[in-house]
């Protein structure tokens, strides 16, 4: 789907890095590319990369083409990008093609051609993504497609012949009921129809396409070549004996019942009423053999026969069994008159347990379509929530029908089942061609709001084609972006349909704010140049610096641009700048004064505290917090106090003069303010109140050239200022700004240390608090040391005697009294209950608050049985009232 602003056309300018200066050399790739890495601007060299995909270069060019060009200028680079992804495409799909032409002529050469592989060979190759309209899979594809319908033809042909053997072989018998001198005429007519089945029928087995029919239908052939064969032989057999009877009165007469009254009437013998009586004449004996050679060869072509048979059935191999059972009808036929009783008998004991094996698979078969009809019915049957929609439906049915086709295949179509089959899919169908019919709607719909969308943006073009408002814009064409991928689904093909139409009418309308993107990308890497300058120059100009960057927000704010480019040329414009200010800070730093020996043993103290706030020990960290503090307070040398000295009081004129050295001043004497009284007798042990200007400063901690400057006295932090309203003796000496700094992180990182190790040695506690009340075991409870100073030795006194006692009563209107004195949340299920108690504890006026009887609501609370949610209550409201104690 189109979208405005994941097609980034500024992209197609150069990296945010700004381009090196221009040299007389050429690009190694100007040759091969046509002047595509020379080119001026972007569009010159998307024009030009154009021009050399024309020509069809390799794909080692194109690769090396790419990876040039995509640091350069991407938008160039995505035309090579993507003809570098259409010869992989047409690469994956030129193996994908030799992968199924290769299947198919396997298919094709094969001596046995399974339908449902053919079929599936197409389905499957469709998925895949070969590309079945291209040479050679087109024509692989069509001589599968002949070689299925001339099977399909055969098998056709197979069916055909079996109901004319029925026809045939109902003619035998309708002749077997009219004078056997009716029959002996349509004899010749008769035998002429019979040779003809046998010859239609030796050229369906003769086929070449034979092997290839299902598994049914060459027993299916053989069973009606054998009826047939069986009902003729007998017949010409009858006629002959009744010829026979005819012409001599002695010979026996016809087993046809009809044919031997009537001989039994021409002779004279018995009543036409009587011949019903008659008994049946008994079976003809099996003519002598006398050849013990042909007997020999027909037991030992018909006995392996039956082993076969006999192994598939036992085995219940369907297809194979019914191949030998095949193979075996045929043997009897042949050699049946020359094998004895009991081979015979065998025979057809096999014959008749292969057709009862064959009855049990058709049995299963139609078990496998009851349930097929059942899941089709159950399609419509669901309840109201669960009914399936219409892609679900037509799924189904498909898998269905599928599997009826399959059930087919295993055995003889049982037609009642498959009328039931179709009426359940049918009636399911309906449901699919509703839904159908709404897709189609919808996306009838779908259709004309996108076409509408698109006349919308044409005229919005058309009416701010001379807006200048770009960010707004910008947000018009976003929401426009936003509809047209909210417009509802639409198929493949109509979307191919209208997605240039959207790209031609989105471009004309972008086209003035990507002019101006443009023209504010060229402003903008001019001041880029600039502030390269600037930062590159000796002395900075801050004023030129504040001015160039109020450029460029004016710049960003009048011109959107992608979020991401736009944050890579800030980066670029705030480079240079940056690394100005950053080199005039490391030569601040290389010019500061060395370190006298108190900033050195102030910054030694520091990393002490360093190192120990890391260590995570509490005692270490207090004992270098305390190191340095005396490291602060320690008195500086003479001669340093001396140059501190004079360093403040020098004028800044005279900063960067020479300074000679200082010479020692005596302590100045410290002076102490009494009282005025100094008549004789008067108290002077008294220190007078300071003035009231005094005190301030004090207070400030800083005089008239300090100006409150927190390092002129640093011994403040810890606690070592005024104490019980003195003054200290002394300040000592302003500390060195890299000392200051060394001594303000450290103290800051201890405490944060201390504070880290307070709150977990807190949570341990309460942890063993807890674990105490689930035991009931009072010497579990922690230590007053360890419960801090908000909990008094009485109160501990009294939980370690609560848990003294068995558990009894119930503790949750404790809790909700403790968890108001603690002010956190309660359950959601008790806001009503603890609403209520706050109402009862309004009314008592002279009852103490629950946060002044925190202590003892515990107690109580810890009488009561222990309960997993009220501990977890419980150390809550612990955490929250403990924790004013670190």
């Amino acid at each position: 789907m189109f979208s405005l602003f994941s097609r980034n056309t500024m992209s197609d300018a150069p990296d945010v890095t700004p381009a090196p200066a221009k040299t007389s050399e050429p690009h190694p790739l100007d040759a091969l590319t046509g002047g595509a890495f020379s080119a001026q601007t972007s569009g010159e060299r998307s024009a030009r990369i154009r021009e050399w995909l024309a020509t069809q270069p390799a794909l080692d060019a194109l690769q090396e083409v790419f990876k040039e060009l995509s640091a350069r200028d991407k938008g160039a680079a995505r035309a090579v990008r993507e003809r570098m992804d259409e010869i992989r495409r047409a690469r994956d799909q030129e193996a994908i093609a030799v992968e199924w032409a290769e299947k198919a002529t396997r298919l094709l050469e094969g001596a046995r051609l399974n339908i449902a592989d053919a079929l599936a060979w197409q389905r499957d190759a469709a998925k895949a993504g070969a590309p079945l309209s291209r040479e050679p899979l087109s024509a692989l594809k069509t001589q599968l497609s002949e070689r299925v319908k001339v099977i399909e033809d055969l098998q056709h042909r197979v069916q055909v012949q079996r109901e004319a053997a029925v026809l045939l072989t109902q003619r035998i018998e309708v002749l077997s009921t009219k004078p056997w001198r009716d029959a002996q005429a349509a004899l010749e007519t008769l035998r002429a129809d019979v040779q003809r089945w046998q010859d239609q029928a030796g050229e369906l087995s003769a086929d070449a396409a034979w092997p290839s029919v299902e598994a049914r239908f060459p027993p299916q052939l053989d069973a009606a070549r054998t009826q047939l064969l069986v009902v003729w032989d007998a017949f010409q057999l009858a006629l002959q004996q009744a010829v026979a009877a005819a012409e001599d009165a002695s010979a026996s007469l016809p087993p046809v019942p009809v044919w031997a009254d009537e001989l039994r009437v021409a002779r004279g013998e018995v009543p036409v009423a009587a011949s019903a009586a008659e008994p049946k004449p008994a079976r003809a004996a099996r003519p002598a053999a006398n050849d013990g050679p042909v007997r020999e060869l027909a037991r030992q072509a018909v006995e392996p026969a039956v082993v076969a048979l006999e192994t598939q059935t036992a085995q219940g191999h369907a297809k194979p069994m019914a191949d030998a059972a095949g193979n075996l009808r045929g043997l009897l036929r042949k050699h049946g008159r020359w094998i004895d009783q009991a081979l015979e008998a065998r025979v057809h004991a096999a014959l008749v347990a292969a057709g009862e094996l064959q009855g049990w698979q058709r049995w299963g078969a139609d078990q496998v379509r009851e349930e097929l009809i059942a899941k089709a019915q159950a399609l419509l049957q669901r309840p109201a929530g669960q009914a399936l929609g219409g892609r679900k439906i037509q799924e189904s049915l498909r898998q269905l029908r599928e599997q009826w086709k399959q059930a087919d295949q295993g055995g003889l179509p049982n037609h009642a089942l498959w009328k039931k089959f179709d009426e359940a899919c049918n009636a399911a169908h309906k449901v699919v061609e509703a839904w159908l019919e709404r897709v189609r709607t919808e996306a009838a719909e779908h259709k004309a709001q996108r076409l509408a969308l698109i006349e919308e943006v044409k005229a919005w073009a058309a009416e701010h084609r001379a807006a200048t408002d770009w960010k707004e814009m910008q947000r018009a064409l976003r929401q426009f972006a936003e509809r047209w991928r909210d417009s509802g689904h639409v198929g493949d093909k109509l979307f191919a349909e209208l997605q240039p139409l959207w790209k031609d009418a989105m471009v004309a309308a972008s086209a003035p704010l990507e002019a101006a993107q443009a023209a504010s990308l060229q402003r903008r890497e001019a001041m880029i140049q600039e502030a390269e300058q600037l930062g590159a120059a000796a002395t900075l100009r801050i004023d030129a610096i504040k001015a160039l960057q109020q450029r460029w927000q004016a710049e960003a704010q009048a011109v959107p641009l992608d979020r991401k480019h736009e944050q890579r040329l800030w980066d670029a414009f705030r480079k240079p700048l940056d690394d100005a200010f950053q080199r005039k800070s490391s030569q601040r730093d290389r010019t500061a004064e060395p370190l006298n020996a108190r900033d050195r043993a102030v910054l030694e103290a520091s990393k002490e505290v360093q190192a120990a706030a890391a260590s995570g020990d509490a005692q270490r960290i207090r004992a270098s917090l305390q190191a340095l503090e005396a490291a602060m307070q320690a008195p500086a040398e003479p001669a340093e106090a001396a140059a501190s000295a004079a360093a403040q009081q020098a004028p800044a004129a005279e900063a960067d003069t020479a300074v000679a050295p200082a010479v020692p001043v005596a302590a100045p004497r410290t002076v102490v303010a009494v009282r005025g009284d100094d008549r004789p007798g008067a108290r002077k042990d008294l220190a007078a109140a300071p003035a009231r200007g005094a005190d301030r400063r004090d207070a400030r901690g800083a005089g008239r050239d300090g100006r409150g400057d927190p390092r002129r006295d640093e011994g403040r932090r810890f606690g070592s200022g005024v104490r019980d309203g003195a003054r200290p003796e002394s300040r000592g000496p302003r500390l060195g700004d890299t000392a200051f700094r060394a001594q303000r992180d450290a103290v800051e990182h201890a405490q944060m240390a201390l504070r880290k190790l307070a709150a977990q040695a807190h949570g341990e506690v309460l942890t063993q608090l807890l674990g105490a009340w689930e035991q009931r075991n009072a010497s579990l409870v922690p230590s007053a040391q360890d419960l801090g100073s908000r909990v008094s030795p009485a109160v501990r006194a009294a939980w370690v005697q609560a848990l003294g006692h068995a558990a009894q009563g119930d503790g949750r209107a404790l809790m909700l009294r403790l968890e108001i004195a603690a002010d956190v949340p309660s359950p959601a299920d008790q806001l009503s209950e603890r609403r209520l108690l706050q109402l009862q504890l309004l009314t008592r006026r002279n009852d103490p608050a629950p946060d002044q009887t925190w202590g003892h609501d515990v107690a109580s609370l810890l009488k009561t049985g222990h309960e997993a949610a009220l501990a977890r209550r419980l150390q809550s409201v612990l955490k929250a009232l403990l924790r004013k104690a670190l």
